[in-house]
């Protein structure tokens, strides 16, 4: 670990640092011209993921643009089903798409190996902490199991992951056994990460909320608690970032249950409730990134707001989900200047 202290990392062990760092997510991405210059060069979407040089070049871009404090490896959550050899393809307009996983295929993925595959990817994670300044945090990354089986259930994104749903309720034990063997690659994954020169890790659950309270229990937090312990039992020192999109009101108990060490918040968690969850440890959020689209006083009157609300405790300053293709990079400079300034 370096001696020049990390803001992120700080504050993921409880500190509270004013101004509070920041980071966004999808922040190496289609919005900044030299993200699409390096991906034309890669060929495809998975071909820049697994280009170790080009992964290092895409996810360093924001980081010399922007000076955040923490830079987040690029890649992508269905890396996993790749290497579990779903035929994974990402067509543009239409999103990532893979051989569908039926309920009498999935005893046959115990004991897969996803390493060697996913070696470019921890090569990248090397690269990239070569090429950070001391002083910022490196974040790995992966998706939760029950965010990654609902495109390996589907086969492709829906909007309210009824094929996934339909599925648990039909074929619950092949569904559990579908979790745990994703959660267990997905502990090992992180680790990997983390021995590679991740500072600490976050763990994306982009459908949980469209979930009822039992579903959530069983397919969201025993999962995600089942991973953190992995990562723990290896890496105990090393923080751990759960992000359960949409999930409201069952965030309340989310971070005891699964053992993180901070939660991230989208955009719709009410700014009071994020308060009563920053009793309990550090929060990462919240901004629209529709606020950055639209830019102006609807971004800054939205970063302060979450300041106000959530600025006086652990706080590292994100958005509520990732940022759109549509931002404008200059919208993003002004809001990193303005935290800064305006906190300092």
């Amino acid at each position: 670990m370096s001696a020049v202290p990390r803001k992120v990392l700080s504050v993921l062990k409880g500190e509270t640092i004013t101004p509070p760092p920041i980071w966004l997510m999808r922040q190496a991405g289609r919005y900044l011209p030299e993200y699409r210059a390096t991906r034309a060069r890669a060929g495809s979407f998975l071909d820049l993921c697994y280009n170790p040089e080009l992964a290092t070049e895409v996810t360093l871009q924001p980081i010399r643009r922007y000076g955040f404090d923490a830079a987040i490896l690029f890649s992508d959550i269905l890396v996993i089903p790749d290497a579990l050899k779903r035929n994974v393809t990402f067509t543009e307009g239409h999103g990532p798409q893979m051989t569908p996983i039926q309920a009498d295929e999935i005893d046959s993925l115990k004991g897969m190996e996803i390493f060697p595959h996913l070696d470019p990817v921890l090569a990248a994670v090397s690269g990239i902490r070569a090429g950070l300044p001391e002083e910022t945090t490196l974040l790995g990354f992966c998706g939760a199991p029950w965010t990654v089986a609902t495109y390996m259930i589907a086969g492709h994104g829906t909007p309210d992951q009824a094929p996934a749903r339909l599925f648990a309720y039909r074929h619950r034990k092949a569904f559990l056994t579908l979790l745990d063997l994703l959660a267990d690659l997905s502990a090992a994954y992180l680790v990997r990460q983390i021995k590679a020169g991740a500072d600490a890790v976050q763990i994306f659950d982009s459908w949980a909320g469209v979930l009822g309270e039992d579903e959530f229990e069983d397919f969201c937090i025993r999962p995600v608690q089942r991973m953190i312990a992995a990562v723990k039992a290896e890496c105990p020192a090393t923080p751990v970032i759960a992000f359960a999109k949409g999930a409201g009101y069952l965030l309340k108990t989310y971070r005891r249950k699964t053992g993180a060490d901070a939660i991230g918040l989208d955009w719709s968690v009410p700014l009071a409730f994020a308060r009563e969850l920053q009793q309990e440890g550090p929060v990462q959020g919240n901004l629209d990134p529709m606020r950055v689209v639209a830019g102006g006083a609807a971004m800054l009157e939205g970063a302060d707001r979450i300041l106000d609300a959530l600025g006086h405790g652990p706080l590292i300053f994100n958005l509520g989900h990732g940022i759109t293709p549509q931002a404008d990079p200059d919208a993003v400079s002004q809001l990193v200047a303005h935290i800064r300034k305006d906190m300092a």
